[in-house]
């Protein structure tokens, strides 16, 4: 009753596993849309456990199993949902600044101002001179291939200003 993985394998937008903590985020509009259809499944299939009888299943699942599955997906939808919220509220471009404690990250303020700045990664690609193949390799990866150059020309292109701060611990 869990639903599926894509055909490569991958869990849909917006999930990750046990050894992928990692908040996820959703980066543009395909994302968003595949998110709230998961969404729709997750709040579908929950809605058909919870009409089975807590005394037994159909299927001979123990009760126990049965609530472990739904707190699961319920958990998993509490996920998703944070996710299309968070989404929606970058996209109204209210949210004007992006704190950070670490370098590390740069590349999801990045992200959150791209979306919050009203562009697409078409957008900030024709900005940079690039392909919109090359922005979504950057945010996939976390501009892990991106020189401290084209970091600091996404930085412009987006407009923003650094307040920079370098402290030895």
């Amino acid at each position: 009753m869990i639903p599926p993985f894509d055909t490569s394998g991958n869990l849909p937008p917006g999930m990750h596993s046990a050894e992928s903590p990692e908040l996820a985020m959703i980066e543009n509009e395909y994302q968003y849309n595949l998110t709230r259809s998961q969404a729709a499944r997750f709040e579908q299939t929950l809605a058909q456990l919870g009409a089975e009888p807590e005394s037994g299943t159909p299927d001979g699942t123990h009760p126990l199993l049965r609530q472990a599955e739904r707190n699961a997906l319920a958990s998993q939808l509490e996920s998703l949902r944070e996710e299309i919220a968070e989404y929606e509220v970058l996209r109204t471009g209210k949210r004007r600044s992006f704190s950070l404690n670490s370098f590390e990250e740069l590349p999801t303020a990045l992200i959150q101002a791209r979306i919050a700045a009203g562009l697409t990664q078409k957008q900030l690609a024709e900005r940079l001179g690039l392909k919109e193949q090359q922005i979504q390799r950057y945010e996939a990866t976390g501009y892990a291939s991106a020189s401290l150059k084209r970091v600091s020309a996404v930085i412009n292109a987006l407009g923003l200003q650094v307040h920079e701060e370098l402290a030895l611990r």
